[in-house]
């Protein structure tokens, strides 16, 4: 059985790890975009979905609910699987988070992986981690959803069509991020009533 390369997981997975190495100003990253499953259907451009079932309010987050079903039907019906991490911010893990890797584990190795997560925080964490980010030299911007904090678009491995790359979403107590920005819309957690 293939699996991804184990650099290509590690740069997804701790990507926001990555991004407080020293880097020089004539480093240069290779970027391959994100592709989803089939030509024909991109699940991370999807518009934003109508939940079909209503979750229990104490419900625990899966790689499966905080997604629509539907992508979770395409993104198995092509062969792909999620693999369920701890959600990392900066140096942090998020208790009660969940951080998910979308792929085709079992083909040749590549990049081709979707990322989405969501965690719970305080208040003390959400700036915390929002001014650790911003001095690693990600990108803030405030918008009606929360406060966007997106990586240098010159570092991203992909970016979606507005140039976004990986991209957390603080909202009032919980953050959700993305490999873009345009893939936070995805993420529907918790469940919407």
């Amino acid at each position: 059985m293939r699996r991804p390369s184990i650099a290509a997981c590690a740069a997804l997975t701790l990507l926001p790890l990555l991004a407080a190495c020293s880097t020089t100003p004539d480093s240069t990253v290779t970027a391959t975009p994100t592709s989803a499953p089939s030509a024909d259907a991109d699940p991370a451009a999807a518009p934003t979905p109508t939940p079909t079932a209503t979750m229990a309010a104490d419900a625990e987050p899966t790689c499966e609910t905080i997604i629509p079903p539907s992508l979770v039907e395409e993104l198995t019906a092509a062969g792909w699987t999620a693999r369920e991490d701890d959600f990392y911010a900066v140096d942090s893990v998020l208790d009660g988070g969940i951080l998910c890797q979308w792929a085709d584990y079992d083909a040749a190795a590549s990049d081709h992986v979707l990322v989405y997560g969501w965690a719970p925080l305080g208040s003390g964490d959400k700036t915390r981690l929002q001014s650790e980010l911003v001095a690693q030299g990600w990108i803030r911007e405030d918008g009606p959803d929360g406060v966007y904090i997106t990586e240098d678009p010159s570092y991203s491995v992909s970016v979606d069509e507005n140039g976004y790359g990986m991209t957390y979403l603080f909202g009032e107590d919980w953050v959700k991020v993305s490999d873009t920005k345009q893939g936070l819309v995805l993420i529907d957690w918790p469940p919407s009533s």
